[in-house]
């Protein structure tokens, strides 16, 4: 993996594997499905953070993978993960105390809640997928059903369609029911799995 701009080079980000290694056991069992590759991950943020200062916000964080490696990768912009289950939150917490990248927080919230204008690029790895019918769930800590899906993705696109020309967003096997017609496709990567899009 690429040295961050400062340089320093951090055994945990050597690859997924090591990574992976920081979070509990039935966590690592998650990570191919539910967490961002690592690969995947510096493609994404060299997108969403084009010059220092951005404030990228991570749609699901999940248990902070891709806001930590943002971190690591980007150590002049800031990284938020907004995350609906407390305990991910807290394992996203205690993995930045072992890494010591101070520029990334979580917070424990619902996407409804949140202000994005605070923020310059989105990264959204379809997070609300698991509320369809017949997909694999992360767990049975929340509530699932297909109106939740539906009604999140219609929430997104309406915060997106909101945001200032110019805004980006990356997203990682979307099925692109949340992206507002107002943000146009500007690059295609690994099969059309990751794709980055620009608001017009």
């Amino acid at each position: 993996m690429p040295l961050t701009s400062t340089g320093y080079k951090n055994k945990w980000f050597d690859s997924d594997e090591a990574f992976d290694k920081l979070l509990p056991f039935p966590m690592q069992m998650l990570s191919r499905m539910h967490w961002t590759p690592l690969h995947i991950a510096h493609k994404a943020i060299q997108f969403l953070v084009p010059q220092n200062g951005m404030k990228v916000l991570d749609i699901g964080s999940g248990a902070g993978k891709f806001c930590i490696a943002g971190g690591y990768y980007k150590p002049f912009a800031w990284f938020t993960g907004i995350e609906q289950r407390k305990s991910l939150v807290s394992t996203a917490e205690m993995i930045l105390d072992k890494v010591h990248i101070e520029n990334v927080c979580f917070i424990h919230s619902n996407i409804t809640k949140i202000d994005f204008s605070k923020y310059d690029s989105f990264y959204f790895y379809n997070s609300f997928y698991e509320n369809l019918n017949g997909t694999d769930k992360i767990d049975n800590s929340i509530e699932y059903s297909n109106g939740l899906y539906y009604y999140y993705c219609r929430c997104l696109s309406k915060k997106l369609d909101e945001m200032p020309a110019g805004t980006r967003l990356a997203t990682y096997h979307s099925l692109e029911n949340e992206i507002p017609v107002s943000f146009r496709l500007t690059e295609t990567l690994f099969d059309n799995s990751l794709k980055f899009w620009i608001r017009q």
